[in-house]
């Protein structure tokens, strides 16, 4: 594709504004201007037609997450994410979008943003194309001027979230006043959510990670920050009646994404109780530390509990185990069943253990296992005699519960 020499979009513009004006008068459609991760930074406002799609985009200063995702699974901002071409986009009636053309702004490898012609009443031909992608080029230096400020930005907020983190500010006032200084609206409650990789965090994945946070609409991360391997973020949950299936949710999202469409696999997410006082801040990121930390050391049966409050018993699993070390305490049923284990090559110690996990259900703990219901009822009942055992008795049942969790978190 070569240029056209007299190049409409050479001067020096004072914003971003008149240049998609510009762009708009030049192309003879409606134009809108997208940093990275689809938030507007400007569109044309000298031509009244449109779609549903883009006065979504405009009203809502950036693209609506239902729209993103169509065009992730169209290909479309994957093939922008690639070329320097244009790229044709057809009508997508379900989400509200008409036909309209794509091209990435781009400086060197990396894309800075995109600019969308709107194809309402004219199908921009081979000459609008050239021209659309020397508006592309023209804009890179104001794009590169926006990201600058940003990554300022960013350092600062970054600095502020780890004292916070740390338990470095000593009182709520100095916490008000630094979310002030930064323009940040601090969310009346939140949580503390850390999802963690298999390796460092490399500068594309952080790049994608931003990416995911800013075009997520349903749950507002206030402030992140990255750790090695381990993304750590503030979460607003204002205003959310049923916060914990939400974050739920949201970790489990962001994770699948993650896969499906940077191919960056097996990421562990936690996150925290739910917390209104900002002093907590400290305590709330050592909560998801430890569900993370139940996850490796219990990873059967932890693996989908991704908050702290779901995490029953292996919250004080070590307190429990250190009790239990400075009492010298040890489990008379639980020793003999391990003895008897021993002795005769059997598996009634994981045969207890299973049971106790399926909350007692034989049917389920004989599928767990892969045995017949009467041999577990036959293995059930040994138990009873070897271990001198009532697992009628709930007591007895939660503390076998106990000791064999805390024999394999020793």
């Amino acid at each position: 594709m070569t240029f056209i020499k007299n190049d409409p979009f050479r001067s020096n513009f004072d914003s971003l504004e008149e240049f998609a004006d510009v762009v708009s008068e030049v192309l003879h459609c409606p134009i809108t201007i997208e940093d990275a991760n689809h938030r507007l930074i400007a569109y044309s406002t000298h031509d009244e037609r449109t779609d549903p799609a883009r006065v979504s985009t405009i009203i809502g200063r950036r693209v609506p997450e239902k729209v993103i995702n169509a065009l992730w699974k169209e290909g479309v901002i994957p093939a922008l994410l690639k070329s320097r071409e244009p790229i044709r986009v057809k009508t997508l009636d379900e989400i509200g979008l008409g036909d309209r053309v794509a091209v990435s702004i781009w400086k060197k490898e990396e894309v800075l943003g995109f600019i969308w012609a709107l194809e309402v009443d004219k199908h921009l031909d081979e000459q609008a194309l050239v021209l659309l992608k020397q508006a592309a080029e023209a804009a890179k230096n104001k794009l590169l001027q926006l990201q600058n400020r940003k990554n300022k930005k960013e350092e600062r907020f970054q600095e502020f979230f780890w004292k916070l983190l740390t338990g470095h500010i000593q009182s709520n006032k100095e916490t008000m006043d630094n979310f002030q200084m930064l323009q940040i609206s601090p969310p009346s409650s939140f949580t503390i959510a850390v999802l963690q990789f298999q390796k460092d965090i490399t500068n594309e994945e952080e790049k994608q990670i931003s990416y995911l946070l800013q075009t997520n609409q349903r749950l507002k991360t206030a402030l992140y920050t990255i750790d090695h391997h381990q993304l750590i973020m503030l979460i607003s949950l204002e205003g959310i009646d049923q916060p914990l299936n939400l974050l739920n949710d949201f970790v489990s999202t962001f994770v699948q994404k993650m896969a499906e469409r940077f191919g960056v696999k097996a990421i562990n997410p936690a996150f925290s109780s739910i917390y209104d006082d900002y002093q907590k801040v400290e305590k709330a990121y050592r909560e998801a530390l430890i569900v993370l930390s139940m996850k490796e050391r219990f990873p059967s049966e932890v693996n989908d509990i991704h908050g702290y409050q779901n995490l029953g018993i292996y919250q004080f699993i070590d307190i429990l185990l250190e009790k239990r070390t400075n009492d010298g305490y040890e489990n008379h049923a639980l020793k003999k069943l391990q003895e008897y284990d021993e002795k005769h090559n059997s598996d009634l110690v994981e045969t207890l253990e299973v049971f106790l996990n399926k909350d007692n259900n034989v049917n389920e703990a004989a599928k767990a296992l892969n045995v017949h219901t009467n041999t577990l009822n036959y293995r059930l009942k040994r138990i009873s005699e070897i271990g001198e055992i009532n697992l009628k008795d709930p007591n007895q049942k939660m503390t076998l519960y106990i000791d064999l969790k805390l024999e394999k978190f020793k």
